[in-house]
């Protein structure tokens, strides 16, 4: 992706009256391209200014990456020492934190257990006697709405409202019960867990509220009701010098996660529940020009408004929004190849002062409703050798065969690594139940050992009857023996006949057929696992390949290569600057921008979203409706020189085919029809008659 505008030297005043106050609770309501993270990392360095220590400044994001970026950003303004004790964290690593120090106090041991979502699945599944993964995942979902809610199974039952909700109520107490046994928490209970301890326990509550002077929360409209209580509690306290102490950075406008648990509410307690709030908008934009931004604007004014902002840029107007009619999904495809190809063909024509003149095909972004649309615009890409990558796809490590197998190869790099044990000992099954596992959770939890070392003390038989044991002392020596064969196997072929004959022992492949209603899926599923095992075996050959080519190294181990395993996977994974147009659902371009932005099926049924229940309350479909305003105006400022529009006079829906009408938000856009009505094929074709005609006019050489 292009490299994004910088802001000034100089903050803007919006920024500066952000960055100095100090005097209590501040909330930024900082516009799309804004300069956000500017104005949080030199907040830092003015509290470091005003004589806090690192240590009790807290920075507050919602993801690895977020905060990754912030830790460089604040290393590079107030310098590496300074920066060094600084707490930047997710909300989940943050939680993490606390459990650690204090979650024996919930009843956690200091080495628990955090499943990711696979593993929860299982668990689930074997909670509430399910097959079906559909039904598992719909419990999934539903379980951590209500956590995010500060729900718990109790909670849960109560407000159940139909037999689908109470059945997953049920489940959730039987998941409470073994999460307990396995000492395990997953994601959401990062966030409830210390939030319970913090309102449960007096002690840790005022050690927790003592520890930070002032705490800077990113992306504040994308926090849930858990979320948010626990801020508060962070940022409470007797101590007048630290109570209200923080700065929530967040844009109202650009909450579009509601059905995850995020609640625009949370804006709305801020002055409620404190005050002496100072709001400070920031309007001016560096990303967008004026034409992008009034359209953006005028989308959003038909959203009631919490705090007035409207966005403005010195870019001038530029070129105006492109509104393009198509007549189905295959004909859509074709007009955004020909956009792209267009565009690069007019080189530096089009580029403003802030791009250089060569447009690459990282300057451009298909963004969409749905996942499903990205198939004919991946179609017609390769057609035209446009080299892309879907963004949010599912990466190859991602998959849940993959994952089983990285699971047993972490285990034998580490056995004291217990959620890579409750996934190896349970996949394929072998006749450990969730009752065995629970009864060695506890066992390993009053005895502060992992799962893999309580296996093989003397005095778990108290706990567990002979064929338990039994079954456990088989897993164990199995693992001891493939992590001796593993340790002393090396070179491509016998790594091969290693990972091969451990996957015939264990029933892999009959585990995947049992486990997939369809056997083509199963098939598909075994093909991913042979080409994992190929991966493994190049790695112990020392077949290293790269741009350019393949190439020898120093043959490794199977243990070896498992030991770099996380590393390996990172780099594989590793492509953000290679130079491929993005594809990108508009959840998950967020905090994203490109030079230029086609926005695609912009539709009534696809933006807004329609859904299929005609019982849903009207309160409930106009909320929807205003967070789908609130998607297509992130949509729109993702964009920084060019946008173009697509809607479709005919969709399909299904298997059907039906009438395609513009979406609403078209008409709220304001654009001049006229002025932005256009075909790149045809300007595509323009561009290189006219080309041809300068090559034709040029003198013959001497």
């Amino acid at each position: 992706m292009a490299t994004a505008p910088k802001p000034p030297d100089t903050l803007n005043p919006a920024q500066l009256q952000a960055v100095h106050h100090l005097a209590g609770p501040c909330l930024v309501l900082a516009g799309a391209g804004s300069g956000k993270t500017r104005v949080i990392t030199h907040k830092i360095g003015r509290l470091l200014q005003a004589g806090l220590a690192p240590k009790e400044i807290a920075a507050i994001t919602f993801t690895n990456k977020a905060a990754q970026e912030m830790r460089e950003r604040t290393k590079a303004l107030v310098g590496a020492r300074a920066a060094k004790d600084l707490v930047v964290a997710t909300f989940h690593s943050l939680g993490v934190r606390i459990l650690r120090a204090d979650g024996s106090k919930v009843g956690l041991k200091e080495q628990f257990s955090i499943l990711d979502s696979d593993d929860v699945m299982g668990v689930l599944r074997d909670a509430g006697g399910a097959s079906d993964n559909k039904l598992a995942r719909s419990w999934q979902w539903t379980i951590s709405l209500w956590k995010n809610q500060g729900l718990d199974s109790s909670g849960a039952a109560g407000v159940a409202k139909d037999d689908h909700e109470q059945v997953a109520a049920r489940v959730m107490k039987l998941y409470e019960e073994r999460l307990a046994a396995y000492q395990a928490v997953d994601f959401d209970d990062l966030i409830s867990l210390p939030l319970k301890l913090l309102q449960r326990d007096d002690e840790a509550r005022a050690r927790w509220q003592g520890m930070f002077g002032h705490v800077l929360v990113d992306e504040y409209q994308d926090t849930n009701s858990v979320q948010y209580e626990l801020l508060k509690l962070l940022v409470s306290g007797p101590d007048p010098r630290r109570a209200g102490q923080f700065t929530a950075v967040g844009d109202d406008d650009q909450s579009i996660y509601g059905w995850r648990g995020a609640t625009i509410a949370n804006l709305r307690r801020l002055p409620q529940d404190w005050p002496d709030l100072k709001v400070i908008p920031l309007e001016q934009n560096y990303r967008s020009t004026g034409n992008i931004l009034r359209a953006a604007n005028n989308v959003i004014a038909g959203n009631p408004k919490l705090f007035e902002k409207k966005l403005w840029s010195e870019f001038g107007d530029g070129d105006p929004v492109r509104l393009m009619e198509c007549d189905g999904e295959e004909h859509e495809a074709e007009r955004a190849v020909a956009f792209i190809q267009s565009l690069r063909a007019q080189g530096g024509a089009i580029a403003d002062d802030r791009a250089s003149g060569q447009i690459k095909f990282a300057d451009f972004a298909i963004l969409y409703r749905a996942n499903h649309q990205a198939r004919v615009f991946e179609q017609k890409l390769r057609a035209a050798q446009i080299p892309y990558k879907v963004s949010g796809g599912q990466s190859f490590f991602d998959r849940a065969e993959i994952k089983d197998l990285c699971a047993w190869l972490r285990l034998l790099v580490n056995q004291d690594d217990d959620p890579a044990f409750l996934r190896a000992v349970t996949t394929p099954k072998r006749g450990i139940g969730h009752t065995t596992l629970g009864k060695l959770g506890e066992y390993a939890g009053r005895w502060k050992t992992s799962l893999f070392e309580s296996l093989f003390s003397d005095s778990l038989a108290a706990q567990l009857g002979a064929k338990a044991i039994g079954s456990l002392h088989e897993f164990g020596r199995y693992l001891n023996d493939l992590e001796h064969r593993a340790r002393h196997t090396t070179g491509a072929e016998d790594a091969k006949a290693l990972l091969l004959d451990w996957l015939k022992t264990i029933g892999y492949e009959q585990h995947l057929y049992d486990s997939e209603d369809s056997e083509k899926l199963a098939a598909s599923r075994w093909t991913n696992v042979l080409d994992f095992v190929d991966w493994v075996s190049r790695r112990c050959g020392g077949e290293i390949r790269q741009e350019g080519g393949t190439f020898e190294g120093e043959k490794q181990t199977v243990l070896q290569v498992a030991q770099t395993i996380s590393v390996i996977i990172s780099l594989a994974e590793r492509g953000d600057e290679q130079d491929v147009v993005t594809l990108s659902t508009l959840h998950a371009s967020k905090g994203l921008e490109w030079p230029h932005v086609w926005l695609a099926g912009i539709n009534e049924g696809l933006l807004p979203f329609k859904p299929d229940a005609e019982d849903v309350a009207a309160e409930v479909l106009a909320s929807r409706l205003e967070e789908e305003r609130r998607l297509m105006y992130v949509g729109i400022t993702r964009a920084r020189t060019t946008l173009a529009v697509s809607t479709l006079r005919r969709r399909k829906k299904g298997r059907d085919t039906v009438q395609g009408i513009p979406s609403r938000f078209i008409a709220e856009m304001k654009l001049h029809e006229a002025s932005t009505r256009e075909d790149p094929r045809e300007r595509l074709k323009k561009l290189r008659a006219a080309l041809s005609a300068k090559v034709d006019a040029a003198p013959p050489p001497a």
